[in-house]
This record gives C-alpha cells, structure tokens and sequence, in this order.
C-alpha cells in the first residue's frame, strides 16, 4: 500500500513524548504539580505505546514476511542489549519481542488480532495473580537491582520491566489489527478518534471503584503496573493521535509542515539510538544528570532536541533513501535481491 505520510508525523510525535519522558527518567526529576511535570506524567507510557502501535500498523500494512521480521526481531535485540548498558529502560530489546509475538499472527486476519491482544493481556493479569511485581525493583532509585542475572532479566523482559512483553506486546497485535482497515477513509478516521476517546475516557473510571490501593492502581490508567485498563487507555489515546493526524493531514500538509514531521519519523530508530548516546550523553558531560534540574528545563533540552532531531533527518534524506540505522537494518535482515 502507498505509505500513508501521517503515520510517520505520529510516529515523529512519539519519539519526542518519548523523549521527554526519557529525558526526565535520566536526569532524575522529582515529580512536581507545575506544568511541565503534568505534561510529561501525561505522555508517560502514552508515547511508547503509540510507538508499538504504529509498528504494528507498519507491520499490517506491509507485505512483509515472518522469516524477515524475526531477523528484524534479533537485529532490535542484540542492539538494545547494547544500549542498555547506557540506559536500562531501553525499548528495543522488548520491541524484539514483539516482533517475534506478531510473526505468528502475521497472516491472521483483524479478529483473530484483537482476540491475540486480549489474551496477551490475560495472560498479564494472570501473571500478576501470581508472582510478585515488585520483585527486582528499588522503587526509591527506579533501578532494577538484578538485571543482568538470567532470572532476573526474563522476569523484567516478559513480567515487570519497563515495558514488559505482558502486557505491552498486545499494543503490536492491536496496531497490525488497525493497519488492516482502510485507514485513508474518513469513515475508519473518525472511528478512530471516536471508539479511541471513548476507550481513554472509561478507562479512567474502574480505579475509582477499588477500595484497596495495590488493586486501584493496577486498575489504573499508569503504565506502571501495566493493567488492562492502561492498555484501553494507551490504546485510546494513540488511536486519537493517528486518526486526528490522518484526518487533518492534508491542513498539515497546507501549513508547509509535513515535511519536518515525515523525514524524522522515517528515521525513528537512529533518533531512538541518538537520543540516548548523544542527548542524554551531553548532558551527562554538563553535569546535568544529577537531579539538578527540574522539569520545565527537561522540556525544554527535549524540545531543542527533538528540533535538531528534525533538521538533520532533513539533511540526511536528501542524500540517502533511509536514515543510518534503518540501512543498516535493512542491510542485516533483508534477502539478497529483495
């Protein structure tokens, strides 16, 4: 299918939440009540999962095949180990994962996706039931005290990381379920930006029904612990952003804006990398990294950032078809000839 442009502008939007919330994990803020720190607890664990599901809407609405997309999953595997011996709350090593979870549903139709998400998220809640999520957390330091134990690393991969395999791997089934409806319509644009808000709205509500407050929070909208009612409300609000975004492309495209939305989307997983090495790098090297700054600063380092992010995905694309990285990958996982 013809490369629909708004999904590349959402997926350019995700990486700066992602950033922004990155930015503040590494630089160790306090939570605050001012503007800044609203704005990030918002878009914290919204971005990454609009980030998953515009891979699976990636995934849907190419014709990719398994054996490819499970040489993509090793390649986002052994480059996220690498990366997290800088940052421990890296993306790629679970993406990885995923990506092997949507290679045995890669030719199953919507319905048999929704169903595969909604047993992902069974099998979090069951999961839960059972062992103890807060097992290898310091909640004091947000460091994961043995992560680089066997044990330890397949529990924080599949049950308490960051963004655990349960329940975060339903977000990708539930992308290649959207990316098989006729997103260039106006009829699956406003069911998106409709069923996604009413989705993010109820969500809110079955937290305010529990008495205890473990179950309140696991009932909650938080993506720590990540409940089945996080993933309605991630759901809801990515599926806001890309029909708001597909329904309003064409204004965008009138405002000139497209392009400095577009190229650095196409170019996400270098950004991803570059955001880490040298955004956090550089502050790192200023000192920055030590609980001195406070939120309104974070966004804006984000902010300039993602800016620089955008004018050197320019530059880049008009020398070379595909950002560093994504090259790279597509050197390593793609058939000869293909």
């Amino acid at each position: 299918m013809k490369r629909l442009e708004a999904l590349d502008a959402a997926r350019f939007l995700a990486f700066c939440g992602m950033v922004l919330v990155n930015f503040r994990i590494a630089a160790q803020v306090a939570p605050g009540n001012d503007w800044a720190s609203i704005l990030i607890d918002m878009l914290e664990g919204r971005a990454a999962a609009l980030f998953v599901i515009l891979a699976g809407i990636g995934i849907g609405l190419s014709s990719v095949s398994a054996s490819v997309l499970l040489r993509r999953a090793v390649f986002l595997f052994v480059l996220g180990l690498i990366n997290m011996t800088v940052f421990d709350a890296d993306i790629l090593h679970f993406y990885a994962v995923y990506f092997v979870v949507g290679a045995a549903f890669l030719a199953a139709p919507a319905g048999a996706l929704w169903l595969g998400s909604i047993g992902v998220v069974a099998l979090a809640v069951l999961a839960i039931s059972i062992f103890n999520y807060d097992l290898g957390w310091d909640w004091n330091t947000l460091t994961y005290t043995d992560l680089w134990t066997l044990p330890g690393f397949l529990r924080n991969l599949f049950f308490n990381g960051w963004h655990p395999v349960l329940p975060w791997a339903a977000f990708l089934l539930i992308g290649m379920a959207v990316g098989r409806a006729e997103l260039h319509t106006i009829c699956i644009q406003h069911r998106l930006i409709m069923w996604g808000f009413g989705g993010a709205v109820f969500a809110l509500f079955p937290q305010m029904l529990a008495s205890d407050p473990d179950l309140a929070a696991y009932l909650g909208t938080e993506s720590i612990p990540p409940g089945p009612f996080y993933i309605i409300a991630g759901t809801g609000s990515a599926c806001v952003v890309i029909g708001l975004l597909l329904k309003l492309w064409p204004k965008v495209e009138k405002l000139r804006l497209g392009p400095v939305l577009i190229a650095p989307g196409r170019q996400s997983l270098t950004l991803y990398m570059a955001h880490i090495l040298i955004g956090m790098g550089m502050l790192e090297e200023a000192g920055l990294l030590n609980g001195s700054l406070n939120a309104p600063q974070i966004v804006g380092y984000a902010i300039v950032f993602c800016a620089a992010s955008s004018a050197f995905a320019l530059l880049w694309f008009r020398k070379f078809k595909r950002g560093p990285l994504e090259a790279v990958m597509r050197l390593t996982t793609q058939p000869r000839g293909a």
